[in-house]
């Protein structure tokens, strides 16, 4: 894997995969690393993929300071990766987590962004969340699903803060609940630097006010991309992402939850191809 340095030293990895133009793509979780991506329904047989480990994750070296796992602290990250890599400009995918990074990257270096694509997106950068009554309206969508009777209760403990995170209500995140979904599970644990996780968004990572203004001066398209069945980012939240935006669209995929390139893999390169290639 190819490696470069960030500004604190810390030696960093990335992945590359397929053939094309390339394309910067920044994980989730938060905090997991990249190599759950997969090939995004197929994008590698158009783009060449960039996929970062973040720092304490994947292939990357842990850094000396734990501190520097908040969010902001990464944005020199990716700047230092764009550097890197010899791109003047970078056409940069995030996906959940990954996007407030990648917002707060297009904040700090509005000029280095060609096109922003942010996927089932964590908009906390922007101050959006899900509460948890639209997580839950979201999950009943799922009313008919087998599993659905058992899960339920327990995601609905969950978001209460009654109970803790319970493997049961894994499906709400998919789609489609089917091996290929189940597959996609059962390596997070081993992908996720819990320990980063928590300090990923530490307070005083984000001042949506200020990255608000920021963006203004950010002229590349945005795409904010959800899934019809993710209450992580349902759709009102999506355009409310969008519209922080100067040059943003919304688009959201039929019957998808927070991994659309699993659920419809046809259906997202589709959407994927349409707009990165403008």
């Amino acid at each position: 894997m190819p490696t470069f340095t960030a500004p604190d030293g810390t030696p960093l990895a990335y992945r590359l995969r397929g053939a094309g133009e390339p394309l910067a793509v920044l994980p989730g979780g938060p905090m997991r690393a990249s190599v759950y991506l997969g090939d995004l329904g197929g994008l590698t047989r158009h783009r060449r993929l960039a996929l970062l480990d973040l720092r304490g994750t994947g292939d990357s070296a842990t850094p000396a300071d734990p501190a520097t796992y908040r969010c902001d602290r990464m944005v020199e990250d990716v700047e230092a990766w764009r550097a890197h890599m010899g791109l003047e400009h970078m056409d940069l995918l995030a996906h959940s987590a990954g996007a407030a990074l990648a917002t707060l990257y297009a904040a700090r270096h509005p000029h280095r962004i060609r096109r922003l694509v942010l996927i089932t997106p964590n908009p906390s950068a922007l101050g959006l969340r899900s509460t948890p009554g639209e997580r839950l309206a979201a999950a009943r969508l799922r009313a008919d699903e087998p599993w659905f009777a058992e899960a339920f209760p327990a995601f609905r403990a969950w978001l209460a803060g009654e109970a803790d995170f319970d493997d049961v209500f894994l499906p709400f995140f998919y789609g489609r609940w089917d091996d290929t979904a189940r597959a996609h599970t059962e390596a997070e644990l081993e992908e996720t630097n819990e320990e980063a996780g928590e300090r990923y968004f530490a307070e005083g990572a984000f001042t949506p006010q200020e990255t608000r203004a920021a963006l203004s001066a950010l002229t590349a398209p945005v795409l904010v991309y959800g899934g019809e069945v993710d209450g992580n980012v349902h759709s009102a939240l999506v355009r409310r992402t969008a519209e922080a935006f100067p040059r943003a669209e919304a688009a959201v995929q039929p019957g998808a939850a927070h991994y659309p390139w699993l659920d419809d893999p046809e259906r997202f390169l589709s959407g994927m191809l349409a707009f990165l290639g403008r």
